[in-house]
């Protein structure tokens, strides 16, 4: 593989540190970093790969110097500003806002999923929601083996998903403290509210998923429908996902389809207690599977629980394996 340069921008941040974590691990070549933040983080020094970096403003000039590849989370009006600057210097971005994710000219990829779709990029890439990532790294494969129809996905979402703020939230809330960043005490409580209300009653976070599905699954017409539920677990998160086919199933190749598809881990062990679980998922990039059963109240039906690293494989490690992907292929 060819050595790349490589830019993080908002790299003091929750994601952005996960990305240095994963970057270390997977050893891409790079041959030049840096490290990009608000004006208020300038400044700051980075350790990576035993080495110290000063953490630069991201500015309008930030990409006058040859940057190959670009990861961003630095949220949606930083990207929206930005990311059309750095593609326009032959930068590629892989943003991971929701700045970009519907755009027609910008391809939602989940490397497991549809990586072909990173080929007709125009310098921006958009990273998916969190909570859709997982779900259609399980669902692709039972996609192409039995039809998808309808899709009815209920999420139990970490604090991590809402940053720093909203971990503090239950750190403090534990301790009896009124929350800062959520609209209720998310301490010993769950809240059906991620993102803000849409006229239908809908979140923004439960219409991501629902768009984004659709999108990465290239079914316009996918009937989809959430409800997105914070819950108080620091970090990875958990899904009840039913799913409809439009063919015929035995359980056995529901549970072979899942099993040999990428990405995935199979724990769905009844006799032995096993299933998913977010406290085992945490540090991981894989999407673990389990409670696979049929359901019967339908002619095609199954019921998955899903969970994964919402900062690893639902942002940070997925757009490393963007960069992964296009390295690999010649793609920049």
């Amino acid at each position: 593989m060819k050595k790349v340069n490589l830019a993080v921008v908002g790299a003091t941040g929750m994601v952005g540190r996960t990305f240095l974590k994963v970057l270390e691990e997977k050893q891409l070549p790079i041959e030049n970093i840096w490290f990009f933040a608000s004006k208020r983080s300038a400044g700051s020094k980075i350790k990576f790969n035993g080495e110290e970096y000063t953490v630069e403003e991201l500015t309008e000039n930030s990409f006058d110097r040859g940057i190959d590849i670009a990861l961003f989370s630095a949220g949606g009006s930083t990207s929206e500003k930005f990311s059309p600057i750095a593609a326009e210097h032959g930068c590629v971005v892989i943003d991971n806002s929701s700045a970009w994710r519907m755009d027609p000219d910008v391809p939602l990829v989940v490397p497991e999923v549809n990586p072909e779709d990173v080929k007709w990029n125009k310098g921006i890439i958009a990273n998916p929601n969190c909570s859709t990532i997982q779900a259609v790294v399980a669902l692709k494969p039972l996609d192409e083996a039995f039809k998808i129809k309808r899709v009815v996905y209920s999420t139990y979402q970490a604090v991590s998903g809402a940053g720093r703020a909203g971990w503090e939230d239950l750190e403090n809330g534990l301790k009896g403290e009124a929350p800062k960043k959520f609209q209720h005490p998310i301490a010993n409580n769950c809240l059906p509210h991620i993102d803000v209300f849409t006229d239908g009653g809908y979140t923004k976070e439960e219409i991501k998923m629902i768009n984004e599905t659709r999108k990465i699954l290239h079914n316009d017409k996918l009937k989809v429908t959430a409800t997105a539920v914070r819950v108080p677990v620091f970090n990875s998160h958990s899904e009840s996902i039913n799913v409809e086919f439009e063919k015929p199933f035995t359980m056995e190749e529901v549970v072979k389809t899942l099993a040999k598809a990428p990405g995935i881990v199979i724990q769905n062990d009844f006799s032995k207690d096993e299933y998913p679980l977010a406290i085992n998922a945490t540090g991981t990039d894989e999407v673990y599977v389990g409670r696979i059963r049929r359901d019967n109240s339908v002619e095609n039906g199954v019921n998955l629980w899903v969970v994964a690293d919402n900062i690893r494989k639902g942002a940070a490690s997925n757009a490393v394996q963007i960069a992964e992907y296009m390295i690999k292929n010649d793609l920049i």
